[in-house]
């Protein structure tokens, strides 16, 4: 769990305080590592849970810190949307059924979850993005009003100067532009850790940035973004742009974003890891620190370098490495933060599992991966996997290779030595990394996600698409059993459940509209070769500012439309609109009391969609 007493960073003396206390920890760092004071025993595994929370119509509900009071238990925390929380899990040692008991703490603490949310109307809900987000969930109301989150926001906004852009292309395209770094929340991951000893850092991190992109591939999870298809793992590139503290200028900027996958191989020690990412990443929050690292440590204290770890904290490496201590002794981890959360419990232990076991049995072959492999491979790798899932093909061991082949004949073997090596359940091994095979063999997550919301679209708007394969994520959780064996959802599976139907719930957002000044016999042909009754019409603001009905083209006389009139003169502009959350009950009754057929969906005098007689 993060440090939640803090505030943003101020310029003079509070700034320079904060930096010498930062110095402080990495003297510290330095000393500790000298001393050989790392445990070097017993390793352990851990994890940290993210998901989100619905209503009982399947969208985000902001009752996090209600449910979080009801649950009343250590294991839970805040994330930084109204609509998601975090389990951090009890850390096992790495041997014997760990995955298994791990797999049974998760799966108690997600019923507790489900209990305590019951009488509330919330469900929580595991993947990677939750289909049903949209726009207006990423208002400030929906952050979680605790100061760490509220001190990033004001201090990565003010490094911006600018409004933060979200740009992805993939089967669809997102443009947007947003006011907060609350794109964050719409992620939810799996993030798991593996403790190693301070003589290994460099082999094991350089070895976990090389297995990224394969481990990715099959993990994939999150295809959809406000109903457009985008990447296999969308989180890749929507929790990058979320906090970049970049703004887009006219000079090439060489600055690293905070979310990334590092640039080269890492080099020296872990203490070395840390003095990199402080040159190339400015700190952010500061809290009050009453002690001394180095005093600590020089006095037989194990310091927790506080300053240190609130830098750490808002760096976000893919991989990322973690300091810790437990019962005073001092510990090194390496924290995979690519796994999405979900499709299910079984499948999120699996993805654990086959990245602890590739972590653990590595080949002495593969030693020193850094001499043998271009960084630039590994980097490509990872976008690869997250770009295209499992049909990625990979630079690996000097050829080009399938994700499956990769996985199949070359990782999961080594996943399997590897676990057998640190005296794993063999049990447990062949359950868990079997599912792996399943899935490479079928499909994963992601296009489990695709293909439910194609066969979904035949029949259903987009927003009731997005209900229904929300609704049958969260039905074929409960019963546990990995995506593999997932059938697609059903129409109208789990609308039943709703009460309250909204124009958002239909309406449509694929429109066509004109401009003022464009042409009426262009428009009037649009009409008839498209077969549409309605055209919105649009300024040069891109606001709504009118709009055209066949019957209003009808009584245009024929000479004016053909000769090219603009489409201004003929529309309507006393208009009546709607809003998303407009009960549809509601927009029927405008209809029949204006005697319409067509009702603009507007925020503001933006137009968001359009809902007419035939859809109602």
């Amino acid at each position: 769990m993060g440090e939640q007493k803090v505030k943003k960073l101020q310029k003079g003396s509070e700034n320079l305080r904060y930096l010498s206390q930062l110095m402080n920890d990495i003297d510290a760092l330095e000393e500790m590592l000298a001393d050989g004071a790392f445990a070097s025993g017993t390793m352990h595994i851990g994890a940290e849970q993210e998901f989100c929370l619905v209503a009982g119509d399947w969208t985000p509900t902001s009752r996090a810190k209600v449910l979080l009071e009801a649950i009343d238990d250590p294991h839970f925390t805040h994330e930084i949307a109204l609509y998601n929380l975090e389990i951090n899990l009890d850390p096992q040692p790495l041997t014997a059924d760990c995955f298994s008991r791990m797999h049974k703490q998760l799966d108690t603490l997600l019923e507790k979850t489900r209990q305590a949310g019951e009488t509330m109307g919330v469900k929580p809900l595991l993947t990677g993005i939750l289909t049903t987000l949209a726009q207006r969930h990423l208002d400030m109301s929906y952050m979680t009003p605790i100061p760490r989150y509220l001190a990033l926001n004001q201090k990565v906004k003010e490094m911006r100067k600018d409004d933060f852009e979200l740009h992805i292309k993939g089967v669809d395209e997102i443009n947007l532009k947003h006011d907060s770094v609350l794109y964050e929340g719409c992620n939810t991951s799996f993030q798991t850790h593996l403790q190693i000893t301070q003589g290994e850092f460099r082999q094991a991190y350089n070895w976990a940035q090389a297995i990224a992109g394969p481990v990715l591939s099959i993990c994939a999870n999150s295809p959809l973004l406000m109903g457009r298809e985008l990447w296999e793992e969308t989180r890749i590139a929507l929790f990058t742009q979320s906090v970049d503290s970049r703004a887009s200028t006219f000079y090439l900027d060489e600055r690293e974003s905070r979310v990334g996958f590092g640039n080269e191989w890492a080099t020296g020690s872990a203490v070395d890891f840390y003095k990199e990412s402080i040159v190339r990443f400015r700190s952010l929050l500061t809290t009050d620190i009453a002690t001394n690292s180095l005093e600590e440590w020089r006095s037989g204290k194990a310091p927790k370098l506080k300053a240190l770890g609130l830098h750490n904290g808002t760096v976000y490496k893919w991989n990322r490495l973690c300091f810790g201590q437990n019962d005073g002794v001092p510990h090194l981890r390496i924290e995979a933060r690519y796994m999405p959360s979900g499709p299910s419990t079984l499948d999120e232990i699996a993805n654990m599992m086959l990245w602890v076991g590739i972590m653990k049995g590595r080949p002495a072959a593969m030693d020193d991966i850094d001499q043998k492999m271009d960084f630039r491979d590994a980097k490509a790798n990872f976008f690869n996997a997250a770009r295209y899932g499992m049909a990625a093909q990979f630079y690996w061991d000097g050829q080009i290779i399938s994700s499956a082949d990769l996985l199949l004949n070359h990782l999961l073997p080594m996943a399997y030595r590897g676990l057998y090596s640190m005296q794993v359940s063999p049990v447990d091994v062949e359950k868990y990394l079997s599912v792996i095979e399943k899935r490479i063999r079928s499909r994963s997550g992601s296009r489990w996600q695709v293909a439910g919301y194609r066969k979904l679209r035949r029949t259903h708007s987009r927003p009731d698409a997005l209900k229904v394969l929300a609704a049958a994520t969260y039905s074929r959780q409960q019963k546990g059993y990995s995506v593999d064996a997932w059938r697609l959802p059903e129409p109208g599976e789990g609308l039943e459940a709703l009460g309250h139907r909204t124009v958002g719930d239909i309406m449509n957002t694929r429109i066509i509209s004109a401009q003022e000044d464009d042409s009426s016999q262009l428009v009037f042909r649009i009409m008839q070769w498209k077969n549409i009754h309605h055209v919105p019409i649009l300024n040069d603001h891109q606001e709504l500012s009118g709009i055209v009905s066949w019957q209003d083209m009808k009584k245009a006389p024929a000479r004016e439309v053909m000769a090219g009139e603009a489409i201004g003169v003929f529309m309507q502009t006393r208009l009546i609109t709607v809003e998303e959350d407009t009960p549809l009950i509601e927009a029927k009754r405008k209809m029949d009391e204006h005697n319409i057929h067509c009702l603009p969906v507007v925020a503001g005098r933006k137009l968001l969609g359009i809902i007419t007689s035939n859809d109602l």
